[in-house]
């Protein structure tokens, strides 16, 4: 494989004017927040605004600070610097108000408890909400798992018995950190379509997740972190618009990639076999000049930035090694299909 790299990168920014609006329809206000661990800052200054009925992906690599955000946002630690604000209270009297609910990654299933025991242990602690034990059942998907024991789930089962947890209350705000981590490709879809259908009626979700189709499927606004910061926030048009290149392939016998580089708008230029593919920031004007250079070409497609794209242009080349892990996860995703 050749690849030529012609023209830098081109930069984005993030859409700073919605991270930082604030108006009657926020339901999560995060100012400035600051958080290290020793000499480590996980959490660098982030400011982030969700309204009510948003459904909002966090997306980043391992350590990008997306786990440690909704900590503070939770009230499970405490900043550094800055402040959060849930529902305009304080993240914990938020929490204990019922109004917001979270299924994290840590923590344990009780032992020992039958999975029916463990919902109704938690419908009863409920300060608000109306749903029963029944709704509870068939919008997590645990149909025929109430006499099971909680020792005896599969990954998948396990995470839709948390996720039941987290509705238990039915709250206004729902947090989710790595939902599907444990899920096939069938469970995944299945849990999305619960999903689907409880945020249909209006309540906001905040997701982080490591699945770059989910955050493009599912969510009405990615907010991508890196190094504890945001740098992009809007949805999933805007973010590809904003990498600022589409990618036009075709099939050539005899390819020369430094005269393909000379055509208007290309930044890069990679030959495998008698793939050609171009990165061009002006596809129009790549094609007009591709065909009036005479050259033999066949199979022509121009598509637009793939989420990849976007976030190996807005994360950058130092967290190569940390998407190379998301990449392969996002693959297996994929082979599984």
């Amino acid at each position: 494989m050749v690849a030529l790299d012609t023209q830098p990168m081109i930069n984005t920014r993030h859409n700073a004017q919605r991270t930082q609006a604030h108006d009657a329809d926020t339901v999560v206000s995060l100012r400035d927040l600051v958080k290290t661990f020793g000499s480590f800052r996980a959490v660098d200054n982030l400011s982030l605004n969700i309204r009510h009925g948003e459904t909002v992906a966090l997306l980043g690599p391992n350590g990008a600070g997306k786990t440690t955000t909704i900590s503070m946002m939770l009230g499970l630690l405490a900043p550094d610097g800055g402040s959060a604000s849930v529902l305009g209270m304080s993240p914990t009297a938020a929490v204990q108000s019922g109004r917001i609910g979270a299924m994290l990654q840590e923590g344990r299933l009780m032992p020992g408890a039958r999975v029916g025991e463990l919902l109704d242990f938690v419908l009863g602690l409920r300060v608000q909400g109306v749903m029963t034990r029944k709704q509870l059942v068939a919008t997590a998907g645990l149909s025929g798992l109430e006499r099971r024991s909680v020792d005896g789930l599969s990954g998948g089962q396990t995470q839709r018995l948390r996720f039941a947890l987290a509705i238990a209350s039915t709250p206004d705000i729902l947090v989710l950190d790595e939902p599907t981590a444990a899920m096939d490709v069938e469970a995944r879809h299945e849990f999305w379509a619960s999903m689907r259908e409880y945020a249909s009626s209006g309540r906001t979700v905040l997701f982080a997740t490591h699945y770059l189709e989910e955050a493009e499927m599912f969510a009405s606004r990615v907010v991508i972190i890196s190094h504890g910061r945001i740098v992009a926030d809007g949805t999933v048009p805007e973010l590809k618009r904003s990498v600022g290149y589409r990618t036009v392939r075709f099939h050539a016998t005899q390819a020369h990639a430094k005269a393909l580089s000379r055509l208007p708008g290309v930044t890069q230029v990679t030959t495998e076999h008698e793939q050609v593919t171009l990165k061009t920031t002006d596809a129009d004007a790549t094609v007009r000049a591709l065909i009036a250079s005479g050259a033999a070409w066949s199979d022509l497609d121009v598509q637009s930035a793939t989420m990849d794209d976007v976030f190996m242009t807005l994360v950058g080349a130092g967290e190569h090694g940390e998407h190379d892990n998301h990449k392969t996860k996002h693959d297996q995703g994929n082979a599984e299909k």
